[in-house]
């Protein structure tokens, strides 16, 4: 099976290396950063192709190469991306974070006949398949909480954070309102709100606050609350809220000595060398998901927990494993027959598949992602 990975990035490199271990599959990796490439070609086991995704004609000769696609473009090249892919009729594993409603590209996956896996990461992604198989285990869902979250192993001040995926997803995620469900009824906030303390095992006791993170699920799953909210170190959020209410993060350019500069550019200017990741750092993923309801007239809860760290050994970040050996265990699962859905298909529909559930699980921890599950 011949294989294109869109990205070279932190989470799409390591996808590309884990992927070119399958001795059936050929990976090629492509980016418009040539030495993003150069990094990931220095393993001597991936071909590369240097790409602006943002040519469309370009990226659909590039993909009508390849059996299967997967997709770790930022977030604003997402949704055209996945578009592209779904008009050459090349079924797709992507894990781009856009703010578009991928539904809108069912239609045409089906007609393309292609299975088209959005979403498919840590969160979303990970997250979205365990509550759907907690949700088909009960016979009425009532409560979804999701706590999730990168870190930096060390903490430094000011900001007590690294990017350890694509950081003007990062703004995006403090800026776009959060989508929630109370009382059965779908509600928004914006994000960084309701702010609440979580202790966890290994790690102590993290901030909490609402992010846009429930996507499909909202479309999903049916249940009385539904909340996704994203961890940091303590005080994290109310750094960035004061950023974004005098204006850092927006788009709007405002005159600067005669000069039209977007706010946002120039925090990401200012922000993303600080964010960044250095050489010997390591980070740290966390998560919980609750899905709790009734089973034959009693209460159950189902709870699923990680806590990742870095791999030190081959310097591969915790975020780029959680996150993308969750995608390159749907790609095996896919190139295995366990899964042929056509359509737009979210995590928590494949969810429903106990054996689909149990082979991406397997993957994770052969690559020591381990979910430890729990019920009361």
């Amino acid at each position: 099976m011949n294989i294109l990975v869109l990205g070279a990035g932190l989470v799409g490199a390591p996808m590309a290396l884990d992927l070119a271990k399958e001795p059936s599959f050929r990976v090629t990796s492509a980016d418009i950063s040539q030495d993003a490439l150069d990094r990931v070609a220095s393993s001597g086991t991936v071909t590369i192709r240097q790409c602006d995704f943002g040519d469309r004609q370009v990226l659909s000769t590039l993909i009508a190469q390849f059996d299967l696609i997967v997709s770790a473009v930022p977030g604003f090249l997402g949704f055209e991306t996945l578009r592209t892919i779904i008009d050459a009729g090349k079924n797709v594993v992507d894990i781009s974070f856009f703010p578009e409603d991928p539904y809108l590209l069912d239609e045409q996956a089906r007609t393309k006949n292609v299975t088209a896996l959005v979403d498919f990461g840590l969160c979303p992604g990970t997250d979205g398949l365990l509550v759907g198989h907690a949700a088909a285990m009960l016979d009425t869902v009532e409560e979804v909480l999701i706590y999730v979250g990168g870190l930096p192993q060390v903490r430094q001040w000011p900001f007590e954070y690294k990017a350890v995926f694509s950081p003007i997803d990062v703004i995006e995620e403090y800026t776009r309102p959060a989508r929630l469900v109370e009382h059965g009824v779908e509600i928004v906030r914006p994000a960084l709100s309701d702010p609440e303390l979580i202790t966890l095992p290994g790690i102590g006791t993290l901030e909490a606050f609402n992010t846009d993170g429930l996507r499909t699920l909202l479309r999903n799953i049916r249940a009385r609350s539904m909340k996704e909210k994203t961890l940091r170190y303590p005080g994290h959020a109310a750094l960035m809220k004061t950023l974004r209410e005098v204006g850092f993060f927006s788009k709007d350019p405002i005159n600067v000595h005669g000069t039209p500069v977007k706010p946002v550019d120039l925090t990401a200017a200012l922000l993303f060398p600080q964010w960044k990741m250095q050489k010997g750092e390591g980070d740290v993923t966390v998560m919980r998901v609750i899905v709790a309801g009734a089973k034959n007239g009693a209460h159950k809860a189902i709870q699923y927990d990680m806590n990742d760290r870095w791999d030190q050994a081959t310097e591969t970040l915790s975020m780029a494993r959680t996150t993308g050996y969750a995608a390159t265990a749907a790609v095996r699962m896919l190139s295995k027959g366990l899964f042929n859905d056509r359509g737009i298909i979210a995590p928590e529909i494949v969810g429903r598949r106990p054996s689909c559930v149990e082979f991406i699980l397997g993957e994770l921890a052969k690559r020591g992602v381990v979910y430890e599950r729990s019920e009361s």
